[in-house]
């Protein structure tokens, strides 16, 4: 059993959707996808999908878009993306996936999933240089979700934490402050796309190993994070 991560995967079989408008790394990027993903992940193996899943407004219109990744192998721990507008409570979402036969779709939400010897938590993160009223209650209620989750892997007497996030963690901020206040190994994030990919933080700070896993970063080939 192994575990890999990959985010962004923006979905778009339910509204048909077509990314190619954001470059050419995106062209048949679903034949890409699927076909990297079964060369490299089994059955028994865990994906880490760390937000914007599909493009669809509503759950009941994301049937095409859950299908495409119910039927990849492996297990899909999913965590919230910005562009995740079918988000429904975790109860909604669990019986949404237990009526379609999606059993191999799990979602994080003020939970924490456990990998073996290791913790995963999940929040989807906020930037911290918004200014309005708005801003600053959205990144304190991420901020406060992140160390929710913290406090459950700490409860657990977690042998090692990672941390998924969809929005980058800039260095400095609350949640990086978390992410090394409670001993997190490694921090998986999305969000950066094409240009946007140079702002990425990557490799070890202060503790903690960061990874961008957007599927046009990774070539849409799903990252080995553990074996």
């Amino acid at each position: 059993m192994s575990l890999y991560a990959i985010s962004d995967l923006h979905l778009g079989l339910s509204n048909d959707k077509p990314m190619d408008i954001f470059g050419g790394r995106w062209e048949n990027y679903l034949e890409l996808l699927k076909n990297n993903w079964t060369e490299c992940i089994h059955q028994e193996d865990v994906v880490l999908v760390p937000g914007d899943i599909s493009w669809a407004t509503y759950i009941d219109r994301a049937e095409a878009d859950f299908r495409f990744l119910h039927e990849l192998p492996g297990t899909k721990i999913i965590s919230k993306g910005n562009h995740d507008y079918w988000w429904e409570t975790l109860n909604k979402l669990n019986q949404y996936v237990s009526k379609m036969g999606f059993d191999s779709l799990h979602f994080m939400h003020n939970s924490i999933y456990k990998y073996e010897n290791t913790v995963i938590c999940a929040a989807k993160g906020y930037p911290d240089n918004g200014t309005t009223d708005e801003d600053i209650k959205l990144y304190n209620r991420e901020v406060s979700r992140l160390q929710l989750s913290l406090d459950l892997a700490a409860k657990e007497g977690a042998e090692q934490i990672f941390v998924m996030l969809h929005y980058p963690p800039m260095q400095g901020s609350d949640f990086t402050r978390l992410m090394e206040e409670y001993g997190v190994s490694r921090c998986l994030y999305g969000h950066l796309h094409g240009g946007a990919h140079r702002l990425a933080t990557v490799g070890a700070h202060n503790g903690v190993e960061y990874s961008l896993v957007s599927a046009d970063y990774l070539h849409f080939k799903p990252l080995l994070i553990m074996e």
